[in-house]
């Protein structure tokens, strides 16, 4: 099969965090993606008792431009965590994949010497930008105005001429899923999501954010403000009641479509940390082994199906079967999307996205990849179970896939 698989011994994830997953809008709104990046950076380091010294590789993800100071976002992240100025920052971006993606260069350079690397994915939703990009040189009188919501506009694919809503459209006709089973799906997520919340599932990788002032000796401070005068959130805020009967009365996106707004993901505003070591240097049991990434292209109007080949691939050059996968997380950009991908594995709804998705909680692009790793890792814990693949699709037509293994795994 074509595509990029890395295989990687001896990698460990140390431990993993993220913030709540916080609605458009709401109480994370006016925060910098720099600043929720250095809150978990700090929060990941301490939870794992590791001094900010030791780190030796800082590696962070945002998508959109949502500061002015956006272009600085890795090397900010890593001075405010505490990380030494001689260690280098480096940007990466994968879309929707840029959290699996950091697993995966921080992987690459354990393998060129690198001992430990903090990984940060950040992203602010609610701050993308009303942007034009043609005004540089003034307003010509009459001429059109070309201010566009940076956001919605992102969401547009120019080569297939297509949304991604209609990508997931295209797949619900190539797979023959009607509008029923795509708001079954999406009821069973918001369900699922609700009861893991009520469960505690997501308590361990949860750090709650309040108002606080990040200092860095010799420079100016930075902080975290929420906005609308809240002290403090510590849970995701969109799961919710949802029956099948309210979702039936939304209308599509699109004519002709199965996908609406209750069908589709949030959109949300987080950020996620990790950090990737050694695990032969392991002091203190691992939250999980890296043990290999696979990186596949696809038709970009079927972009929602590159989980399928993506796993395919990974699992091929890992010598493994789906019956070896205790759990799989699948992001759901879209109900019809994530059911595609089902229907092409032949998966069985008992081991996929087993706590609900972003159709319930939310898809902060960059952070995404961070969320369902972690997810993963402490659901095969949970369950004793050995191996397990998070994946995703990617706008533009990618598909990507990381396979974890459970180190505390007793047959």
């Amino acid at each position: 099969m074509s595509g990029q698989y890395s295989a990687f011994a001896d990698v460990a994830i140390l431990e993993a965090v993220r913030t709540p997953w916080i609605d458009l809008g709401g109480a994370l709104s006016q925060v910098s993606p720099i600043d929720l990046g250095i809150k978990v950076g700090r929060e990941v380091l301490a939870r794992a008792g590791i001094e900010p010294q030791a780190v030796d590789s800082v590696l962070a993800g945002s998508m959109a431009q949502a500061s002015f100071d956006a272009y600085l976002l890795p090397r900010h992240i890593g001075l405010y965590s505490g990380v030494a100025q001689a260690v280098p920052a480096l940007g990466v971006q994968r879309i929707c994949a840029t959290g699996f993606e950091l697993l995966r260069q921080a992987a690459g350079q354990l393998r060129d010497g690198v001992q430990l690397a903090l990984c940060v994915a950040s992203e602010s939703m609610s701050r993308n930008p009303i942007a034009a990009y043609t005004h540089r040189g003034g307003f010509r009188l009459g001429g059109e105005v070309q201010f566009k919501d940076f956001l919605w506009e992102a969401l547009y694919d120019p080569a297939p001429g297509l949304d991604m809503i209609a990508t997931a459209d295209n797949l619900a006709r190539r797979y023959g899923l009607g509008r029923e089973a795509v708001d079954r799906y999406a009821c069973a997520s918001h369900q699922r999501a609700l009861q893991a919340q009520r469960d505690g599932a997501w308590v361990d990788e949860v750090v709650a954010v309040d108002n606080q002032l990040f200092e860095l000796e010799g420079y100016q401070p930075r902080g975290i403000s929420l906005a609308r005068r809240t002290a403090a959130v510590s849970e995701d805020s969109h799961p919710r009641p949802t029956d099948l009967a309210s979702l039936k009365r939304l209308r599509a996106v699109h004519p002709g479509g199965v996908q609406t707004a209750g069908n589709s993901c949030a959109v949300v505003d987080g950020a996620a940390a990790a950090l990737v070591g050694r695990a032969s240097a392991c002091t203190r049991p691992a939250l999980a082994r890296l043990l290999a990434s696979a990186v596949v292209g696809v038709a970009p109007e079927f972009m929602g199906i590159g989980p399928a080949p993506a796993i395919r691939l990974l699992l091929q050059r890992s010598g493994l079967n789906l019956d070896d996968i205790g759990r799989f997380e699948i992001n759901e950009a879209q109900a019809a999307q994530v059911l595609a991908v089902a229907h092409e594995l032949e998966l069985d709804s008992a081991r996929l996205n087993v706590q609900g998705g972003s159709l319930a909680l939310g898809h902060p692009l960059a952070a995404t990849g961070l969320r369902l790793v972690m997810s993963l890792a402490r659901q095969l814990r949970q369950h004793n179970l050995r191996y397990g693949i998070a994946a995703a699709c990617v706008g533009g037509g990618q598909g990507m896939a990381l396979l974890i293994e459970n180190p505390a795994f007793r047959a």
